[in-house]
């Protein structure tokens, strides 16, 4: 399924949330992408409506099955990626940055190719 990075990473800051924290509601992912509360609003409204998401009579949110597989996927790549341009001397920061960038930009297959790449050269 094609979702936006937008939505990638919001549902991204939902499952990084929810296992920091155990629970997630809209005024925590204003704090954690400090983000006005209206865009985390119209976000949220656009995942529900796309079901990736659902959302209680209290305000917590939880992942649909869609929401966590996309969501799952962005944050393992997140991490391979990030882990894997500090091994090779790019300073942490940085490549936390453009792990956030490459990893919307790199198919499921292309990161499967480079992580067997990576496990075989270790």
């Amino acid at each position: 399924m094609q979702v936006h990075q937008s939505s990638e990473d919001y549902l991204e800051t939902i499952l990084m949330l929810r296992q920091e924290k155990g629970s997630v509601r809209s005024i925590d992912i204003v704090n954690k992408l400090n983000f006005s509360k209206p865009s985390v609003s119209v976000a949220m409204r656009n995942l529900r409506q796309n079901g990736h998401i659902t959302m209680d009579e209290s305000g917590y949110i939880s992942l649909t099955p869609s929401g966590e597989a996309i969501a799952s996927s962005i944050l393992e790549k997140h991490k391979f990626i990030t882990e894997l341009l500090i091994r090779i001397g790019v300073p942490a920061e940085r490549a936390q940055d453009e792990a956030c960038r490459l990893e919307h930009n790199i198919s499921q297959d292309t990161f499967e190719k480079v992580r067997s790449w990576v496990e075989l050269h270790k």
